[in-house]
């Protein structure tokens, strides 16, 4: 149910960086067993030879770790608390300058509308002058639209179900990418996706492409949820 992509002003290149499908994130539990650049490097490595065709990465350590080892496009973004405001997803100009220094291809920011450091339009003018794609991370349709009408090559459905407002869901907001898809915008669905079933059904939906993070690079986290169920049982 693919819809014609509009263009617009703004627009980095005329073809997307990112090639549509898998985009890996190689995001390991911070603090966790698989918390090393060498591991990170592994999990982007086996995501590509099982036919990735984007990495998604967090963090300038493992951004400059994996960027020697693999020619596919990155999708780079840093997590850092900034006192007075929740977002905490590339939250400033200068994160947008450091990933692209190390790398990254296109730069992922938090595109909610929330009380924020710098606006949208602020980090998304510092991601075109380094001359790279942006990727907004949204959590409803109309943070979806507004990121795209801005001039984000990608939207992506990160934050649904984790920011008020958005629908609290055991899976992933698939309705979501539905809409977004539907008004034509380049949608990457992203977000408790932990089957192959549940990608098919988003590329089914319209989405440009699908990123699957803990299913591929937290294992403790599928081992709790396997110890839970049975203990539960």
């Amino acid at each position: 149910m693919r819809s014609a992509r509009r263009e617009r002003p703004g627009d980095v290149s005329p073809e997307p960086v990112l090639p549509p499908g898998f985009v890996s994130s190689c995001q390991p539990v911070r603090g966790g067993w698989f918390d090393e650049p060498d591991i990170v490097v592994r999990y982007a490595r086996a995501s590509q030879a099982a036919g990735a065709r984007a990495l998604r990465i967090e963090s300038l350590r493992d951004l400059q770790a994996v960027r020697p080892v693999t020619r596919l496009p990155i999708v780079g973004l840093v997590k850092r608390e900034i006192p007075g405001t929740d977002v905490f997803i590339t939250p400033t100009p200068d994160d947008v300058h450091a990933l692209a220094e190390a790398g990254a291809d296109v730069i992922a920011f938090d595109g909610t509308d929330r009380p924020r450091p710098h606006t949208i339009e602020a980090l998304l003018a510092a991601t075109h002058a380094a001359g790279k794609e942006a990727m907004a991370d949204v959590a409803t349709f109309e943070e979806g639209v507004a990121a795209w009408s801005a001039g984000c090559t990608y939207v992506g459905t990160t934050l649904s179900g984790y920011v008020p407002g958005s629908p609290e869901l055991e899976g992933p907001d698939l309705e979501l990418v539905r809409r977004l898809s539907l008004a034509g915008v380049r949608t990457i669905a992203e977000g408790r996706i932990a089957t192959p079933e549940q990608a098919r059904e988003a590329m089914r939906l319209g989405a440009y492409g699908v990123t699957i993070g803990t299913a591929i690079s937290r294992p403790e986290r599928l081992a709790e949820a396997f110890a839970s169920a049975i203990e539960n049982a």
